[in-house]
């Protein structure tokens, strides 16, 4: 059964609770959120209220998809541009699939999704993201449409001697 899409839903304590244990659950499966596993919903809870303080001031827009049993299990944020040469394309940040539904195509359909979302928006022309090299993850956002426009060897590091490539990817939308 596919996910159900919502964008910009109300936030609920219920909400916000599914998306920290799915951060945590990513992270800890090794999924490249901005944490190296192992981690707790207490070391991801700092960044997740970072983004709900950008959502609650406009910067930021949630896209968030449920399944059957009604439990958090994808997410996107899409964090728009302050600066006023570049407020005609967005970035999508923490791109989420609970690792329970990997496999069946939800990654496309959220990926899919997000640019839907990202077409409605006033404006909006483009989606840039970026992505831990080493994992393949650039080929899933080709396969999405996404061609990576940059590249900084060795700028993530992982552990120390684990240094990963910054990759960035952009999708037009026009």
């Amino acid at each position: 059964m596919p996910l159900t899409f919502t964008f910009e839903p109300a936030i609920s304590p219920d909400l916000r609770d599914g998306i920290l244990d799915l951060w945590t659950d990513v992270t800890n499966a090794g999924g490249s959120v901005g944490f190296v596993p192992p981690v707790t919903r207490e070391d991801i809870r700092p960044e997740l209220v970072r983004h709900m303080v950008a959502m609650a001031e406009g910067r930021t827009r949630l896209l968030v998809g449920h399944d059957e049993e009604g439990r958090v299990a994808a997410t996107a944020f899409l964090a728009l541009n302050t600066h006023r040469l570049m407020t005609h394309w967005l970035w999508l940040y923490t791109v989420m699939v609970h690792p329970r539904h990997q496999g069946r195509g939800y990654g496309r359909d959220l990926m899919a999704t997000a640019a839907d979302a990202a077409r409605g928006l006033d404006g909006i022309e483009a989606i840039r993201l970026t992505c831990r090299g080493g994992l393949g993850l650039e080929d899933f956002y080709a396969s999405c449409g996404y061609k990576e426009v940059g590249r900084v060897p060795e700028a993530i590091r992982v552990a120390p001697g684990d240094d990963r490539d910054d990759i960035t990817m952009l999708l037009p939308l026009l």
